[in-house]
């Protein structure tokens, strides 16, 4: 009966080990991205990762953890309790090929910079990447489509 017993709790734990020596598939597959959406906070997306916020912020060059943007995408840090991220559609727009550039100057708003090219404000946001029409900067360098 003992040997059996034995058996039993050298298999388990050999099993254990075996488990736990091979890499989660969270970490196996490259870091995770998350895309931040309406409501949501630093604090809350760090907890959600199981990482520390301080960490979130700094492996995303985030100075003040409470000034993030709906749109914004953070690379989540390795580290993390192996929670699988949560699971968000990322749609990217073919880029066209045919176009020209424009730099952004103090003032300019990204509806006013369609109008003058007589595009659709929409359409230069998802050829720039940008989720959010509000966050755009001086000096940032726009591509127009279809403008000649």
């Amino acid at each position: 009966m003992r040997k059996f017993l034995f058996l039993g709790l050298v298999a388990i734990l050999a099993l254990l080990l075996l488990t736990a020596a091979s890499p989660s598939p969270a970490s196996a597959s490259g870091p995770a991205y998350y895309v931040v959406r309406y409501g949501d906070t630093l604090d809350g997306i760090a907890w959600r990762y199981g990482v520390s916020t301080w960490a979130l912020a700094r492996a995303n060059g985030i100075w003040n953890p409470n000034v993030i943007y709906v749109g914004q995408m953070l690379m989540i840090p390795y580290g993390g309790y192996g929670y699988p991220p949560v699971y968000q559609p990322v749609v990217y727009y073919p880029r066209p090929t045919y176009g020209c550039y424009y730099w952004v100057h103090y003032g300019d708003t990204m509806v006013g910079i369609a109008r003058r090219f007589g595009g659709d404000a929409w359409t230069i946001a998802r050829a720039n990447g940008i989720y959010n029409l509000n966050w755009i900067y001086a000096g940032q360098r726009l591509f127009i489509p279809g403008c000649n």
